[in-house]
């Protein structure tokens, strides 16, 4: 097995480097180690705008991608390892993901981690995840990949992935809320390392005759060019999302305004205004314009810029309308996390008053 190691964090770059691999490096098998920089990466056939939570990645300046293969949402930073496998399809029945996650529960058992199996896509440790992973095949080659969480911020990671189900109605694959933990604090005392460490301790327990690919100019300006016009592209990132519908109301001095929205591929399929402010002119006139508009501030914009919005919306302004187009569901998602916090309480106090 060949050994591909990425220095950078660009998680843009990475995920093409690892597209790349997977589609030009034919011969043998491949594991590839890689980091990136604070990120949420969310899974082929998820709802990207479900997923995480808007406010919080925007205010903390988290990069949001998408990869290839299915499964939920995380969130990788530097203290965060992953692995890719690459190697050539075999039978249905030897693509268990255990099979190949057997190689990394080995080296982290030699080194004093009882990692097993979840039974799932996870690698466990005494019940808290350490790992998820991923697989897919294209051109009779199959890449597995997974996370590592070494010293990851699991508080951003909580508070990045922050879904609200009850929110939208969608056709996407849910996240699955988990109980997470790092690995450096399971490491024994006579173990204890850094994650380059131990970046290059699992290079050598799952590859350890393996020669190092060096990739040539080519290969790396193709990489470049696949993380700018994929990776990095909204169309991808958001664009790809699937079909989802969601209502949200928003009291403003001029009234309060009820926007509904079904979206498809990133776009706007319907969109419909309901509330008591104040409105001189018809508001399907403002729907139909916004049919086919990209859920995008910059396009929101342009398509309701025709619009005085005093003959549609009274004095609520096209910055509010953009806003509760946008922004609206971070509100909502709040409001949904502390009744559920509540509904918890509730039952803790249940069970308290039972065993009483």
């Amino acid at each position: 097995m060949d050994l591909l190691i990425l220095s950078g964090t660009d998680p843009c770059r990475n995920l093409a480097a690892e597209e790349y691999a997977l589609h030009h490096l034919r011969q043998g098998s491949v594991l590839m180690l890689w980091r990136n920089r604070p990120t949420v990466v969310v899974g082929r056939y998820q709802n990207t705008l479900e997923e995480i939570h808007s406010a919080y990645v925007e205010r903390e300046k988290i990069q949001v991608v998408r990869r290839n293969t299915g499964g939920g949402c995380v969130y990788h930073d530097l203290g965060n390892l992953n692995y890719s496998l690459i190697l050539d399809a075999a039978a249905p029945e030897e693509l268990r993901i255990e099979a190949f996650t057997r190689p990394v529960i080995q080296a982290l058992r030699a080194l004093g981690v009882p990692a097993e199996d979840s039974g799932r896509n996870d690698i466990v440790v005494r019940g808290r995840k350490i790992s998820g992973c991923a697989q897919v095949i294209e051109g009779g080659r199959l890449l597995h990949h997974g996370t590592l969480l070494f010293s990851a911020d699991l508080e951003a990671a909580e508070q990045a992935l922050r879904p609200a189900p009850e929110k939208f109605v969608s056709k996407s694959t849910k996240s699955v809320s988990s109980r997470m933990t790092n690995l450096a604090p399971l490491l024994p005392p006579g173990r204890r390392m850094g994650i380059l460490q131990f970046r290059d301790y699992l290079a050598r327990a799952v590859a350890p005759e393996g020669q190092k690919i060096v990739l040539d100019p080519g290969a790396r300006r193709e990489i470049r060019r696949l993380a700018e016009e994929k990776y990095r592209s909204w169309e991808w990132t958001y664009g790809q999302s699937p079909q989802f519908a969601y209502r949200d109301r928003h009291r403003f001095p001029g009234g309060t305004l009820e926007t509904g929205l079904s979206v498809e591929d990133g776009r706007i399929c319907a969109v419909s205004f309901r509330g008591d402010f104040l409105s001189l002119l018809p508001v399907a006139e403002v729907e139909q314009a916004l049919r086919g508009c990209p859920l995008r501030q910059e396009d929101l914009r342009g398509a309701l810029a025709p619009f005085s919005m005093a003959y549609y919306f009274g004095t609520i302004q096209t910055e509010d309308v953009i806003r509760c187009l946008l922004d609206g569901w971070d509100r909502g998602r709040q409001a949904i996390l502390k009744t559920s916090d509540d509904a918890e309480g509730d039952k803790e106090d249940e069970r308290d008053h039972s065993n009483a």
